[in-house]
Parts: C-alpha cells; sequence; structure tokens
C-alpha cells in the first residue's frame, strides 16, 4: 500500500460529526502516549499530519484523515489518561464506543501497545471489547527501538499471552521505520476484502 497523499478531513466531537460518505475505514486505537500519532504520521510518510505531544492525553476527539482520496485513517482519543477530568474520559469513552460499534465502513483497528511493557487491563479490554462485537484487529507493539534487538522476542511473547493473541503482535519504531511495509501491507489485505 503506497501512500501518495493524506488530508485531514474532520475533528469530530460526537457521532453526529462522523463523516458519511462509503469509503472503507482503518482505525488507530491505543492508550494515551503509546505513540500512536508518530505511528500514523510515519506510516503515511508525513511528519506532522498528525499531531503529537509529549502530553498525555492531546487527542480529545475522532479524527478522519482522507488516504489516496481511496479510504479513511481514522485517529481515536488515547484510552487511560488519568490527568483528563472524569466527566471528559467518559465523553471519549462513549464517542469511541459510538464509532466502534457502529461504523459500518470500519475494515479492521490497529491496536498500538508499547512493547517495553506487560499488557495493561485497558488494552484488553478493548480487545474484549473488538472481539465482542466481531470487529477485526491488528496489534502493534510500538516503540521498539527502546529495546535491545535480542528482548524483542521475550517481549513480543509476553505481550502475546497476556492479551490472549494467537497471533504475535507485528514490531513497530516511529524512530526508525522498522515494521512500516509489514504494517502497511497487513492493512492493505483488510482494505482489499470488501464488506
Amino acid at each position: 500500500m503506497k501512500i501518495i497523499n493524506a488530508e485531514f478531513i474532520i475533528g469530530a466531537a460526537s457521532p453526529g460529526q462522523f463523516p458519511s460518505t462509503s469509503l472503507p475505514e482503518v482505525a488507530f486505537a491505543g492508550k494515551s502516549n503509546v505513540g500512536k500519532s508518530s505511528l500514523i504520521n510515519t506510516l503515511v510518510n508525513r511528519k506532522s499530519l498528525v499531531k503529537t505531544s509529549s502530553t498525555p492525553g492531546k487527542t480529545r476527539q475522532i479524527n478522519f484523515f482522507l488516504i489516496n482520496n481511496a479510504f479513511r485513517l481514522v485517529d481515536l482519543p488515547g484510552y487511560g489518561f488519568a490527568r483528563a477530568p472524569k466527566a471528559e474520559q467518559a465523553n471519549w469513552q462513549r464517542l469511541i464506543e459510538s464509532y466502534l460499534r457502529d461504523g459500518e465502513h470500519l475494515r479492521v483497528v490497529v491496536l498500538i501497545v508499547d512493547i517495553r511493557h506487560t499488557h495493561s487491563p485497558l488494552d484488553q479490554q478493548m480487545i474484549d471489547w473488538l472481539r465482542a462485537y466481531q470487529r477485526p484487529f491488528l496489534v502493534v507493539a510500538n516503540k521498539s527501538d527502546k529495546l535491545k534487538r535480542s528482548q524483542i522476542p521475550r517481549h513480543l511473547e509476553q505481550l502475546r499471552q497476556g492479551l490472549g493473541l494467537e497471533a504475535t503482535p507485528m514490531v513497530f519504531s516511529a524512530q526508525t521505520g522498522t515494521g512500516k511495509g509489514e504494517l502497511s501491507s497487513a492493512i492493505g489485505s483488510y482494505l482489499g476484502r470488501g464488506k
């Protein structure tokens, strides 16, 4: 899957603002500060299509991007950001659930985890939720550049077992581009399947 152009469409703060065209969609989810924005920028060959921040919880709405005039990339708010007010966290939760439950053009969810850490209950909750709603998903272990190469297999296996996955998570680094081709191909295969 070669990215030729990418542009921001809309930041939706409520389901009524979700775009209504029939293009297929790929959603990206993950805990706050897992490197989701950097991963997306690396994937689409842009430095700042998605705004990055060292402050967790920067994405507070669902952002839609048009890619190659052929599909939409959907950036979901990071979950688990404790410093946001409880009411705001609840709003994000409802917004994410509404999209994931009702998005009729959603082809696959890319769930991003931090390869350095064991799985979190929030990641498990997201996977359980995706399974319950029969949403295809890919688990991507980001920040692989933060580990020695010899450490990576053990961390991947811990994540696989901890999250109850059949397949080993994909390795990714937004810093080095590791895993970019593999993830791009995997997403392309879901976009080609139709619905």
